[in-house]
């Protein structure tokens, strides 16, 4: 049974559970890096940490800009949600570049990571209570976008630089409710 309560189909994952998963580890390195928050001989461990996080931050953010969002956005009436996302993933890659650097005994250094953290913890649960909602109920093959995706992150974790495939997000889709809007 996939989170969903929808029978899986193979051992492949599907989009939002592939999603839910990186939600999952990047929280859990956020919890993690707070433990050593006031800890000043933990300073190695928290810059392997916050390395960690805006990798995974960075890995996650990729996949979903270049191929969940668009997927979504072709077959859903709602830009807010999805122009909120994308700020919001904008606003993660500023204080990403923040910490990338700065060093764990840096001014502001704990207050960039907590502040990210909080952030992001926002973001996950409005993704997983609006956008996932919305995905489930669009009518996209979750399954066949769950493979794009892992392939995508696969491909990205090799070479964070490689180019994305071309992929038309706004050829029809099953069930879609508006003409796709054009790519900007």
């Amino acid at each position: 049974m996939s989170t969903h309560g929808k029978p899986k189909s193979g051992a492949a994952i599907d989009a939002l559970e592939l999603l839910k998963a990186d939600h999952e580890k990047v929280k859990s390195l956020f919890l993690e890096f707070e433990t050593l928050r006031e800890s000043d001989d933990e300073d190695e461990r928290k810059f392997e940490l916050v390395d960690e996080i805006c990798y995974e931050l960075t890995l996650h953010s990729m996949i979903e800009e270049e191929i969940f969002y668009p997927m979504l956005r072709s077959v859903i009436d709602d830009d807010d949600l999805m122009d909120e996302a994308e700020v919001e993933h904008s606003g993660m890659r500023d204080l990403i570049s923040q910490l990338e650097v700065m060093y764990p005994n840096d001014d502001h250094f704990d207050a960039t990571v907590t502040v990210l953290g909080e952030e992001m913890a926002h973001h996950i649960d409005k993704e997983e209570r609006e956008m996932f909602d919305v995905a489930l109920e669009s009518g996209i093959d979750l399954d066949d976008l769950g493979e794009r995706l892992a392939a995508r992150k696969e491909e990205l974790d090799e070479d964070l630089t490689a180019p994305p495939a071309p992929i038309d997000a706004t050829e029809p889709h099953n069930n879609a409710r508006r003409t796709p809007r054009p790519p900007d």
